[in-house]
């Protein structure tokens, strides 16, 4: 009898609070923004869709409306970056944007799964854009 066994040095966690892979890609469903006190539902919106990716240290998003650019939702918004996760807290670096004046810069929020769904939510603060809203964003994995 012949008996194989290896060593090694990688420790194995158990931490059940530890988030699961985010990488992939996820489908926006629900989004709200609070600026001022006032809470807007900015998705879904009829006619439009929304994803969000992640691979490696990096992530993007893509919005646009389902009708190629013709009638009222016409839409598309895209931006990326690279990110960091350690546990519950996100950063994202948002490197490209089609609204120029939000590239460059840093944003933190709290990131979370349960089951097939990812939440996102935080301070977006931009002072010289006159920006300062609370987001929450949910998503759910796609297959």
């Amino acid at each position: 009898m012949t008996m194989m066994t290896s060593c090694s040095d990688k420790k194995t966690t158990t931490d059940e609070t530890a988030l699961p892979s985010i990488t992939g890609t996820w489908e926006l469903v629900s989004s709200r923004v609070i600026a001022k006190g006032d809470t807007t539902v900015t998705y879904p919106v009829e006619g439009q869709e929304m994803i969000k990716m992640f691979a490696g240290n990096h992530f993007s998003f893509l919005k646009h409306d389902t009708k190629q650019g013709k009638g009222d939702s016409a839409v598309f918004d895209a931006g990326g970056g690279t990110y960091e996760l350690k546990g519950e807290d996100y950063s994202e670096h948002l490197q490209y944007c089609n609204y120029r004046e939000w590239e460059n810069r840093d944003f933190h929020f709290k990131l979370r799964t349960k089951g097939d769904s990812l939440i996102q939510s935080g301070i977006e603060k931009i002072d010289s854009l006159n920006i300062n809203q609370e987001i929450l964003e949910i998503y759910v994995k796609k297959e």
